[in-house]
């Protein structure tokens, strides 16, 4: 199979759309990252994305929507006061809310589980192709599984090149990690994945929040994934990574003879501000605000992937705001490897 890569056009949404018609896969854009989209209502549409990916099938996806009509075909039961108001404040928005499923959900989709996530992506790319095909679509991110989920069109050709026919050129993304997966069904946010829309977002929404127990922890031996992200591993670089918190300098100095000690294939991540604090050593620059971290976090994990490094040394950020999505990110990508200092 050969893998176009088109920019966003009349005849690239045309082609595409028939493809996702025709029960095929395509990769789009969206604001968090980029997606393997497919027919959410076709459960052989469905199986080829966890074929492309090697994905396990017991790892739910998120269906995207365009228009609050697309979302009453998904989902069975009333709307939840707290939905509603997450809908009218995030929606279009990098939040995914859990619902009971309808019937009409192929059963690839949900992964066994009796709800469905579904959001509304804010890219335009991504609205105009789910409108052109007038489909809802099933899409995790563009990557093969347990990879760092891709974040540029380049980025997701160089896991799907072969595997599908044709990726959206949508420019980079702009959030940089996975929207935020919330269960608002019964009467509170309870949080099962964090990402662009933050806790103190949703409580300025007026919704009461609860974080899932396993933000920070791989998930206990028999424990179901009730989102995407949660397993044990994901995101991960090919070396062996380890988070430092705590004092920036205490950090620096721990990091500094780690890296020492491991010698050649050794790699570190860190924040503009604290380069200097490393003496030369080979870094990666993520930028300076959580923001930037969150926008460069898969993509400088790839560049380590790229670049040989065999060991990663990352420095934390503050659990707050966005930076509680990008430690989830670099927990899960490390294994929970985190060093207090």
């Amino acid at each position: 199979m050969i893998t176009k890569l088109c920019p966003i056009d009349d005849g690239s949404l045309k082609e595409a759309a028939e493809i996702l018609k025709g029960g095929g896969v395509v990769g789009m854009p969206t604001e968090t990252v980029y997606g393997l989209a497919a027919s959410a209502f076709d459960q052989e549409a469905v199986k080829s994305i966890f074929a492309a990916k090697g994905r396990p099938g017991d790892n739910p996806l998120i269906v995207h929507i365009c228009r609050e009509a697309d979302l009453y075909p998904l989902i069975r039961g009333e709307i939840t006061r707290e939905q509603r108001m997450l809908m009218d404040a995030f929606w279009p928005g990098p939040m995914t809310l859990i619902f009971d499923k309808s019937d009409r959900v192929c059963p690839a989709v949900t992964a066994g589980l009796d709800t469905v996530a579904v959001r509304m992506p804010s890219h335009p790319g991504a609205r105009a192709l789910i409108r052109r095909s007038g489909l809802p679509l099933a899409a995790p991110s563009a990557n093969l599984s347990g990879k760092p989920s891709p974040t540029t069109a380049q980025r997701t050709l160089e896991d799907m090149d072969g595997r599908i026919p044709l990726i959206l050129d949508g420019g980079a993304c702009q959030v940089g990690v996975e929207s935020t997966v919330i269960d608002a069904r019964h009467g509170v946010a309870h949080i099962l994945r964090p990402g662009g829309v933050t806790p103190d977002m949703v409580k300025a929404a007026l919704v009461d929040v609860e974080l899932d127990k396993s933000l920070m922890r791989p998930l206990e031996k028999g424990e179901k994934a009730a989102s995407p992200g949660m397993k044990y591993k994901h995101y991960a670089p090919k070396g062996d990574m380890t988070i430092y918190r705590g004092d920036r300098e205490r950090v620096a100095k721990a990091i500094c003879a780690a890296y020492d000690q491991w010698g050649d294939g050794a790699l570190i991540l860190c924040k503009t501000g604290d380069m200097a604090l490393f003496g030369g050593r080979h870094c990666v620059d993520m930028g300076e605000s959580t923001g930037d971290v969150a926008r460069n976090l898969f993509d400088a994990l790839r560049d380590a992937d790229d670049m040989g490094a065999r060991r990663i040394f990352a420095t934390a950020v503050e659990e707050t705001g966005v930076g509680l999505a990008v430690m989830n990110r670099m927990a899960r990508a490390a294994a929970f490897r985190i060093v207090d200092v």
